[in-house]
């Protein structure tokens, strides 16, 4: 039998294909849809700005608490069946949350309604994250895995960075265009079709070789729980208070010169930016290793947030989201990179899930908390909560280069 040599041996482009990276970009639409989404439709029909942020938080809620199970029962019983089941329940949520909506159900109610679309939400980043690192542990040489594990997860996070661009944009311009429910029906729509194809392609049936007949896992659920990897959800965590706190920030920063619906555009500063450092990442040598990456990475998000505490004009606000950029994708990638260097064998798609779900509890948390704060001590005091942010991912850096020595 002929070996193959490393540079003969096919890409991941190859292995996966083309459509595989198309269907999963647009499959993760609806999920960045859904939060504004629901926002947009409750306070339009229910005209409660209160209740709607509270109907965000629970989407966020629920994709945070069941979220993680997901990924321990795709572990278990493959991606393709599970998808299949959260495409079809998520599609029927949606349909019902905007059907409580404008009935006159109760403000509970309507939380309940946003708690279960969150709850089926389609993990498909961190299916498609699991599912290809497993291609790459499989199917590629060992020489090549660590710069393609790298390069997939800035791939991967600059995805992520353009669907939450690109996402509340056309949250917008359906709702201006047509009507406030009609973004709800297009993500109902989008995931039956595109997370559908997604959890059928054929990359579905991949499965690491060190799964059991059965679908168990080699290693116990304890080790999900080893300090080492513990430390980069708390990271990873960090990163989610910060886009919460940001945002909401900005928001009041622009809503005090009376153009608070600039907001997004602005951050779209940092978003975009974000997501070419983020696939710049693939390139950095692998002497800067991932443990400085984060340290360095995590500096300059640092920076930025002191700048953004004391920019006193848009253009000064401008510059500070531009140096946020340059911080936030590269770490988020070194992050996740992290993540799968330390899932424990089998478990893979659990390990995905729980660091995006820390982003997610992150990110509502901050944002209920930087908004309580802007409307009761203003936006200065609002302005220092991506600072705080930011100093959590920085200790998680230092603490994770403590319980990693150095190796020489």
């Amino acid at each position: 039998m002929t070996q193959t040599s490393p540079s003969s041996s096919p890409s991941l482009l190859r292995l996966a294909g083309l459509p595989y990276f198309l269907i999963a970009f647009i499959a993760r639409l609806p999920f960045a849809m859904m939060v504004v989404g629901v926002l947009t439709v409750v306070v339009t029909a229910r005209d409660s700005l209160s209740l709607g942020g509270l109907t965000s938080a629970a989407v966020g809620v629920g994709t945070a608490v069941v979220g993680p199970f997901l990924g321990a029962a795709a572990d278990r019983y493959g991606q393709r069946p599970v998808l299949v089941i959260v495409a079809v329940l998520n599609a029927l949520m949606l349909a019902v949350f905007a059907v409580v909506v404008y009935s006159p159900a109760s403000g509970a109610l309507v939380l309940l309604s946003a708690f279960t679309v969150g709850a089926t939400a389609p993990q498909v980043a961190p299916m498609s994250r699991s599912r290809l690192v497993t291609i790459i542990d499989e199917r590629m040489p060992r020489e090549r895995r660590a710069r393609t594990t790298s390069a997939t997860m800035s791939y991967e996070s600059a995805a992520d960075e353009s669907v939450f661009v690109f996402g509340p944009f056309l949250v917008g311009v359906l709702a201006s265009l047509i009507a406030p429910w009609a973004p709800i029906a297009l993500a109902s729509l989008l995931t039956l079709i595109f997370v559908g194809a997604f959890a059928l392609h054929p990359t579905g049936r991949e499965v690491s070789a060190s799964r059991a007949a059965d679908g168990a896992a080699p290693s116990a659920a304890s080790e999900l729980f080893r300090p080492s990897l513990l430390v980069v959800v708390v990271g990873i965590f960090g990163v989610g208070l910060f886009f919460g706190a940001a945002l909401t920030a900005l928001t009041s920063f622009m809503d005090d010169r009376g153009a608070a619906e600039q907001a997004g555009l602005l951050y779209g500063v940092m978003g975009i930016g974000s997501a070419v450092l983020a696939l710049g990442v693939a390139w950095l040598p692998a002497r800067f290793t991932l443990h400085m990456r984060w340290l360095a990475f995590a500096g300059i998000l640092l920076a930025g947030t002191i700048l953004l505490a004391t920019a006193g004009s848009v253009t000064g606000m401008t510059i500070a989201l531009a140096v946020l950029g340059v911080g936030v994708g590269p770490t988020l990638v070194t992050l996740y990179s992290l993540g799968a260097a330390r899932s424990p064998l089998g478990r893979s798609a659990t390990v995905m899930t729980m660091l995006g779900s820390g982003v997610v509890v992150g990110q509502a948390a901050a944002a209920a908390l930087t908004g309580e704060i802007a409307e009761r001590a203003g936006t200065g005091p609002a302005l220092l909560m991506p600072l705080a942010a930011a100093g959590v991912v920085v200790a998680a850096g230092v603490m994770n280069r403590l319980l990693t020595p150095v190796r020489r």
